[in-house]
């Protein structure tokens, strides 16, 4: 992509980890070499629908948003929809305690000046912890309602992994948020409640 560019996207950066670092710490590097005005996510598994970036900045620009993210289809490994993921119209930091319904691959984000966009070094909910501190942060998510992501569930991904996930949910809880064992073992129940009553859907 890069070679098939050169002198017409001069900023596109590769950068290629010498040992598996993780997706947060990777994510990170990128956020640091960034230069623009908006950061947005693509997962290698999941796919943006072509002109989803402009459709997500216009409508950021014109409602003067910080932070957006989309609906979003969910598809297999042979690009088959299984199912939807509707996205919610407002989130604050109340709300996304109780259930993150914000899918990575749908998220842009517009650089605020004293703001830092760094992602824990977790397995799993790594992107839930940035969400929770921006929102604690009142830079709220909003969202627009068309399905401009193809997000990707495979069998071997970590973000099917179910103890993985529920180890990683009480360390958002417990450490992130600083939240007692019992408070943090509720509100990872509540998360998980809510995820199985999307997946029934």
């Amino acid at each position: 992509f890069i070679k098939k560019t050169i002198g017409k996207r001069k900023n596109v950066k590769l950068i290629i980890n010498k040992e598996n670092l993780g997706v947060g710490i990777s994510r990170n590097s990128g956020i640091n070499i960034s230069n623009g005005e908006y950061l947005a996510f693509l997962d290698s598994d999941d796919k943006w629908k072509r002109d989803k970036l402009e459709k997500q900045i216009k409508f950021m620009k014109q409602n003067n948003f910080t932070a957006t993210h989309t609906s979003y289809y969910i598809i297999n490994e042979n690009n088959k929809i299984l199912s939807q993921r509707i996205s919610k119209k407002k989130i604050d930091h109340s709300s996304l305690k109780l259930s993150c319904d914000i899918g990575l691959s749908s998220v842009v984000l517009k650089k605020v000046k004293n703001i830092t966009y760094k992602f824990p070094n977790l397995k799993t909910k790594e992107d839930y912890v940035l969400w929770l501190n921006l929102t604690k942060k009142k830079i709220n998510f909003f969202g627009i309602n068309e399905k401009l992501v193809y997000w990707r569930k495979t069998n071997q991904s970590l973000s099917s992994n179910v103890s993985q996930k529920m180890k990683d949910g009480f360390i958002v809880y417990r450490k992130y948020l600083g939240y007692g064992n019992i408070k943090s073992i509720f509100y990872l129940l509540i998360l998980s409640l809510n995820f199985l009553k999307k997946s029934l859907l």
